[in-house]
């Protein structure tokens, strides 16, 4: 069975070629055709060595900081960041902006009133702007001081607050435009270095004006197309970076969650849809097939409200019984039910056709999933998902168990979380140089601005683009 994860090769494989010592003898070309192939030989068996070498030591510990990285699974395997790109251990600094040290970054966290608190935005498929901040706070690789920082987090709950009635659209977007025009460094970098977190499928449009601020700055978000409502994508595959979706914290937890998952043999159905219309043609494709095969596809009425509300038991008991969880596109292409699947061990379908997924270099989503097109969502699907056998399924499950501890935002001492996953990713964004349209820089070294002003001497607000 092929690995389900890519094994890095080692960076220490090139043969060393001493330099010829000659006494006496004179070097003939027999001689040179035989140390090249003492040279090519030795090379070969290092090179088998060190790959035979790669596997026996598969549960290697990050901590060693040896040139192949590897993150315990918590189910005896690892998971395997190249090194390629990545380094051989993660040594970062990132700054978190303070919420008093920058006026108008408290009413992004808590809206206009300072009345909206974290823990209520901790709550739902949002909490990843509350939870990531707070992993921050706690990390061994944040720093206080701005001028050793690879990397700057600018914290913010906007999604929460604007659902809460604690900023509307207008007043989001005027706020962001006060804060950014305060961060000399943002300046300095052009925003490359600055973080920011969209955690709904709106992305990054929930500050309408990100395309003219933040359009070069590394945006974490779930969603990696344009929702239904814009015509562009905020998400840029080149410096942004797919996150996790915020799955519930009971379902997460080791040992006592809400639910745990049935065996395959007593599943009721096939496959499920769990989850609302929203006059997306895809959802009612389920919707009407579930009517159809009502025996093969479970596609309940979710009522959030009222005598025959739909509370988070019953969401879990109902999606634990069924095979595989189909996973719709909604408003935007990602979905959190993907992510849940997991954890009640049915096999995740994607039927979104855009849909972006985290942490690729590490993940082959293939032996852990299905994506079927989103077109073809009819009577074909069900007949396909009942043609495959238990044991496959059973074997997608398996594998799922070893990558799920990355969907999980958990504090920093877990070897394998969505944070350290994270990290990994920020790590390969980081710039050793730093300039933008606005920074210049003399023989000395000295980073000026237009004004041939130094950077120490910036003062906001600072003019933006």
């Amino acid at each position: 069975m092929p690995s389900l994860f890519e094994r890095p090769g080692s960076m220490n494989n090139k043969p060393r070629v001493s330099s010829a010592h000659h006494h006496g003898a004179p070097c003939t070309r027999t001689h040179q055709i035989g140390a090249i192939l003492v040279v090519a030989a030795t090379f070969f068996f290092t090179r088998l060595f060190d790959q035979s070498f790669s596997l026996c030591n598969f549960n290697h510990n990050i901590a060693s900081h040896k040139a192949i990285v590897r993150v315990a699974d918590g189910n005896g395997g690892a998971l395997s960041w190249p090194e390629r790109g990545y380094g051989s251990h993660l040594s970062l600094k990132i700054y978190v902006y303070d919420e008093n040290e920058i006026d108008g970054l408290k009413a992004l966290l808590f809206g206009r009133d300072g009345t909206i608190t974290a823990n209520a935005c901790l709550k739902g498929q949002w909490g990843t702007q509350v939870k990531i901040h707070r992993l921050l706070l706690q990390s061994q690789f944040r720093t206080t001081k701005k001028e050793e920082a690879d990397l700057f987090f600018v914290p913010a709950y906007v999604k929460c607050v604007r659902i809460m009635g604690g900023l509307n659209a207008k007043e989001i977007n005027q706020t962001y435009v006060k804060v950014i025009s305060q961060m000399p460094y943002f300046r300095r970098s052009g925003g490359r270095d600055h973080i920011f977190v969209f955690p709904s499928g709106a992305g990054a449009h929930l500050f309408r004006s990100w395309a003219t601020y933040i359009n070069r700055s590394i945006i974490l978000t779930p969603e990696g197309d344009c929702t239904d409502k814009r015509d562009t994508s905020a998400f840029n595959t080149w410096k942004d970076i797919i996150i996790p979706g915020n799955i519930d914290d009971g379902m997460t937890k080791d040992g006592a969650r809400i639910v745990q998952p049935l065996p395959l043999s007593k599943r009721k159905y096939l496959a499920n849809y769990l989850g609302r219309a929203q006059k997306k043609v895809g959802r009612l494709k389920l919707i009407e097939l579930a009517k159809q095969y009502p025996e093969k596809l479970e596609s309940p009425e979710l009522n959030f409200s009222g005598p025959n509300k739909f509370g988070r038991l019953e969401y879990f008991q109902h999606l634990r019984n069924a095979k595989f969880c189909l996973a719709p596109r909604g408003e935007s292409s990602w979905t959190l039910r993907f992510y849940e699947s997991f954890f009640v061990e049915c096999v995740p379908v994607i039927l979104s056709d855009q849909v972006e997924l985290p942490f690729q270099n590490v993940i082959d989503y293939t032996q852990i999933s299905i994506k079927w097109p989103s077109n073809l969502i009819g009577p074909q699907l069900l007949e396909y998902l009942a043609s495959i056998p238990d044991e496959d399924i059973e074997a997608m499950i398996a594998r799922g168990r070893q990558v799920r501890c990355l969907w999980v935002y958990a504090i920093e001492s877990k070897p394998c979380s969505a944070m350290q996953g994270i990290l990994w990713e920020l790590q390969r964004k980081v710039r050793q140089f730093h300039q933008s349209t606005e920074t210049f820089w003399l023989h000395n070294r000295t980073i000026v601005n237009r004004n041939l002003v130094e950077f120490s001497h910036w003062k906001p607000p600072m003019p933006l683009p």
